[in-house]
């Protein structure tokens, strides 16, 4: 058969993705320790470099990987996990093959329907059953972003107008912010603990650290501002705890496959919320009772 050379580049194009995933997943595997997961994960190259072969059948062309890409999403599984590497790839192009590539092939060669979707439920069936520590945790990461995002900006929030002074706000609020960090950490190990969970210490952990490092970035603001300028800085920590909530459901998002809008909205909402009502709890505090610092 004739191919014409819009095909031509559509052909490409897929040789040069299946070529260039085969290559991410035998990195990624490398990285983790897990041999169920090792096995996943280049089970999955193997059908990339199948689907490269077969594509390559029509094509009589050899085609080169992706050395960019193969970097980022190699960096990117480093980074922050693999399953959010893979999937995060894999939805890409599921993005891409849906809108372009398979779906104009298929009108030539009605054989590369199937293989489009035998290839997006076998991998995406073999990605559900990928299983990370980072995941595994997930709930007690929440614990801890979530309860800091809400209890420190409501703090601040509060603190802002009652002690009208950056470097004081900052003071209060790591001291809150550190007291809350082992209270916290110290819950999660008790309730996991009751739970008979075999890692309790470790969920502790990762609740404590992930409160710690939201503090520690709400808090930035009133530290390296001017004393007077505490309403500037409490702008600059509620953004910061918008792009941390972005940052966060993103992640989960593309890992957990959750809808990012509306836990996005649902985690902003209740942050910015309570800060509304601490500040206007710390208005009224200094007008009624006359309360300055």
């Amino acid at each position: 058969m004739k191919i014409d050379e819009n095909l031509k580049k559509i052909l490409f194009q897929m040789q040069l993705r299946e070529i260039t995933e085969r290559q991410i997943y035998i990195n990624v595997s490398k990285i983790t320790k897990d041999e169920k997961n090792k096995k996943i994960l280049l089970k999955i190259a193997g059908d990339e470099e199948e689907h490269y072969k077969f594509i390559k059948t029509y094509t009589n062309m050899e085609v080169s990987p992706d050395k960019k890409k193969i970097w980022f999403y190699s960096t990117i599984a480093k980074i922050f996990g693999f399953t959010f590497a893979v999937k995060q790839m894999e939805g890409r192009e599921t993005e891409a093959v849906r809108g372009y590539s398979y779906s104009k092939l298929s009108n030539a060669f009605p054989e590369f329907s199937k293989i489009a979707e035998d290839e997006e439920k076998h991998e995406f069936l073999l990605l559900d059953m990928l299983d990370e520590e980072k995941l595994k945790y997930i709930g007690s990461i929440v614990l801890g972003l979530n309860d800091a995002l809400v209890e420190i900006t409501g703090s601040v929030a509060g603190f802002t107008l009652s002690m009208a002074n950056t470097k004081v706000i900052a003071l209060a609020g790591m001291i809150t912010g550190i007291s809350a960090t082992l209270s916290m950490a110290a819950s999660e190990y008790i309730a996991e603990k009751a739970e008979n969970t075999k890692d309790a210490l470790k969920s502790s952990v990762y609740t404590g650290v992930s409160y710690l490092i939201t503090v520690i970035l709400l808090i930035l603001p009133f530290l390296f501002m001017p004393g007077n300028m505490y309403i500037q800085a409490l702008v600059v920590t509620l953004v910061i705890a918008v792009i941390i909530i972005s940052i966060f459901n993103y992640y989960i998002s593309v890992a957990k496959g959750f809808n990012f809008k509306q836990r996005f909205i649902q985690m902003a909402g209740v942050s910015l919320g309570v800060a509304l009502f601490s500040f206007i709890v710390g208005l009224v505090v200094k007008n009624v009772f006359g309360i300055n610092l």
